[in-house]
C-alpha cells in the first residue's frame, strides 16, 4: 500500500476517534497548588483527546490564570474573597500546621487539626456559596449540557453541582483527614488494625500501642467529621436543594474515585472497583536542563548532585533554620541545587546554588542526581519514585509526614523533624542515603514497580473518565454497601439475631434439662417410698 493511502487511512482513523460525537463536555470544580497541578495534567490530556473542558474558577484563585493562552476554557465567577485573602489564609494554615509533632500530645494535635479544618471548611463553603448563589452562572451551566463533573473531593461543592445539573461525578483525591470521606461516602474498607489513618504518620506494621493510637485517630476523625464538619454542609446542601440531604449522601453518588497514589507508595489495603489508584500520573521522562544548571551539575564530576526543595507552598524559612541546612549542605562533596526564595544564608557553601525555581522532574531524572531532600509532597515523592532517587524527608504539614513514613518503611528514605534537626542530623542523613546502597536499591525497586503497569496512570485516569461519560455513569461498579446503614454493614443485626437464637436455644435446653432432672428426682423418691 502506498504512503499516500496509509496517510489517508490514518487521518480517517484519527478523525473518527476525535469526532464531535465521541467527545464530551467536562465541568471542573478545581482546587489549588499541587491538587490543581495533578488535575490540570488530566484536563490537558482530555483536551488533547478532543473533549471540551470548562473550569469553574473563582476570582480569588491563586494558580488559575484564565488570561493565559490555554486550550482549557475558564468560567470565572466573582467572590467576595480576594487573592490576598486566599494567600493569607494558605500562609496562616501552613504556619499553624508546621509544628513540632514530636513534642505535641495527641490532644494538642487533635485541637490543632480541628482548628485548621474548621477554618478550611468555612473558607471553602464561602467559595461554594458564591458560585451556587450566582443565578446567571447557574443558568449558563444548566444550558451548557455538560456530560460530567470532575472535582477534587477535598474541596466540597463539586458533588452539589453534579446534583443540580443531574450529571455524573468523578473525583480526584489524595486523601481526606482520617480517611473519613473515602470510608463513609465512598465505602472504602479501612481496617484500623493494619491500615494507618492519614495524618497519623504510622506504617502498616504497627505495634500494639501504635494500633491503639491508630484507633484513637479513627474515633476522633469520625466523631469530628460527623459531628462538626458535616453538619454545616448538610444544612447548606439541604437549603440549596430544597430537601433534606447530607454531604456524605451527595459525595457517595460519585461514579468513580481516582486516588492519586499507587502501590509503590501506598501500603496494601482493600479497595473497591470504582476506586482507581493513579499515582504518578504527572510523571514523565526528564528533559535537558538549562545550560547554566547543566554546567553546574557536570562540574560535580563523580560526586554528583543533591536536589533540595520544600515545595511551592513554602516560600521561605527562618534565617536560623536556613543556616542549619546550609551548614550541613556545605560539608558534603556533592553539588547542591536548592530551591530557595529568601535571604542568602550566611553558612551557604561554595557547592550550593540557590534558585527561586527549579525544573524538579528534570533534575531528579538527571544521571548526576544522587539524593533528593524533600518536604514529602506527593508530586515530588512520585517524581523521585519514577526516577529511582533515594530521599531525605523533612515533612512539614498535611500528608507529608505520611508520605515520608511510607518511603521510610519501604527503605527509600530517611526522615527528619524540620524544627528540631541539627546540621549534623541532616549531614548524617544525606551521607546515609547517598553512600548506603540499600536506599538506592529500594528506590530503584519502587521505580521498577511504578513503571511495570499494564497501563500508564494518566491513561487509566482518562479511560475511566471517558468510560463514565460513555455510559452515563458506572452504577454497576457500586457495592451494595451503599444501601446499608452502619448497623447492617457491620452485620450487627445478624449477629444480634444469631446471639438471640443461641440464647433462646440455651434457655430452652436449660429449661428442658431442669424439667427432666426434677421429673427424674420425683420418680426416684416415689420408687424409694414404694
Amino acid at each position: 500500500m502506498s504512503m499516500k493511502w496509509i496517510s489517508v487511512l490514518l487521518l480517517l482513523q484519527l478523525s473518527s476517534y476525535f469526532s464531535p460525537g465521541s467527545c464530551g463536555k467536562v465541568l471542573v470544580w478545581p482546587t489549588e497548588y499541587s491538587h490543581w497541578l495533578n488535575m490540570k495534567t488530566i484536563l490537558d490530556e482530555l483536551v488533547q483527546r478532543g473533549h471540551e473542558v470548562i473550569v469553574l474558577a473563582s476570582s480569588a484563585s491563586i494558580l488559575i490564570d484564565p488570561n493565559k493562552p490555554s486550550a482549557i476554557k475558564f468560567e470565572v465567577y466573582p467572590t467576595s474573597l480576594t487573592k490576598d485573602d486566599f494567600l493569607f489564609f494558605i500562609k496562616q494554615l501552613i504556619k499553624k500546621w508546621t509544628y513540632d509533632r514530636k513534642k505535641d500530645t495527641l490532644w494538642t494535635y487533635f485541637s490543632l487539626m480541628q482548628e485548621i479544618f474548621a477554618e478550611f471548611s468555612e473558607f471553602t463553603e464561602k467559595l461554594c456559596k458564591d458560585a451556587i448563589s450566582n443565578k446567571k452562572l447557574m443558568t449558563k451551566l444548566q444550558k451548557s449540557r455538560f456530560d460530567i463533573v470532575f472535582a477534587d473531593a477535598v474541596l466540597p461543592c463539586g458533588e452539589l453541582l453534579a446534583e443540580i445539573l443531574k450529571i455524573p461525578l468523578v473525583y480526584s483525591l489524595r486523601f481526606f483527614p482520617g480517611n473519613t470521606i473515602e470510608k463513609y461516602s465512598g465505602g472504602l474498607p479501612t481496617p484500623p488494625s493494619y491500615v494507618p489513618i492519614i495524618l497519623s504518620g504510622l506504617s502498616d506494621k504497627m505495634t500494639f500501642m501504635e494500633r491503639v493510637q491508630n484507633m484513637i485517630y479513627v474515633l476522633y476523625f469520625d466523631f469530628w467529621f460527623q459531628t462538626f464538619n458535616e453538619k454545616k454542609w448538610d444544612q447548606f446542601y439541604s437549603e440549596v436543594l430544597g430537601r433534606p440531604t447530607t454531604l456524605s449522601e451527595l459525595i457517595g453518588k460519585a461514579e468513580m474515585w481516582l486516588i492519586r497514589t499507587y502501590w509503590d507508595l501506598e501500603f496494601p489495603r482493600p479497595h473497591l472497583p470504582h476506586f482507581e489508584f493513579v499515582g504518578g500520573l504527572h510523571c514523565k521522562p526528564a528533559k535537558p536542563l538549562p545550560k547554566e544548571m547543566e554546567e553546574f551539575a557536570q562540574s560535580s564530576k563523580e560526586n554528583g548532585i543533591v536536589v533540595f526543595t520544600l515545595g511551592s507552598m513554602v516560600s521561605n524559612i527562618t534565617e536560623e533554620r536556613a543556616n542549619v541546612i546550609a551548614s550541613a549542605l556545605a560539608q558534603i562533596p556533592q553539588k547542591v541545587i536548592w530551591k530557595f526564595d529568601g535571604k542568602k544564608p550566611d553558612a551557604l557553601g561554595a557547592n550550593t546554588r540557590l534558585y527561586k525555581w527549579i525544573p524538579q522532574n528534570d533534575l531528579l531524572g538527571h544521571p548526576k542526581t544522587k539524593a533528593f531532600i524533600t518536604h514529602g509532597g506527593t508530586n515530588g515523592i512520585y517524581e523521585a519514585i519514577y526516577h529511582g532517587i533515594p530521599m531525605v524527608g523533612i515533612p512539614l504539614f498535611a500528608d507529608q509526614p505520611d508520605n515520608i513514613a511510607r518511603m521510610e518503611a519501604k527503605g527509600a528514605a530517611v526522615s527528619l523533624y524540620f524544627n528540631t534537626m541539627s546540621s549534623t542530623d541532616l549531614l548524617n542523613a544525606l551521607k546515609t542515603v547517598i553512600n548506603d546502597p540499600f536506599y538506592k536499591e529500594n528506590a530503584m525497586k519502587l521505580s521498577r514497580i511504578h513503571h511495570d503497569q499494564p497501563m500508564k496512570p494518566l491513561d487509566r485516569a482518562i479511560f475511566w473518565i471517558e468510560f463514565v461519560m460513555r455510559h452515563k455513569g458506572a452504577k454497576h461498579l457500586r457495592p451494595a454497601s451503599y444501601d446499608l446503614n452502619w448497623f447492617q454493614y457491620h452485620s450487627l443485626d445478624v449477629i444480634g439475631f444469631l446471639l438471640a437464637c443461641v440464647a433462646t436455644a440455651i434457655f430452652v435446653i436449660t429449661k428442658c434439662c431442669l424439667f427432666c432432672s426434677q421429673k427424674f428426682a420425683k420418680t426416684g423418691k416415689r420408687e424409694k417410698r414404694e
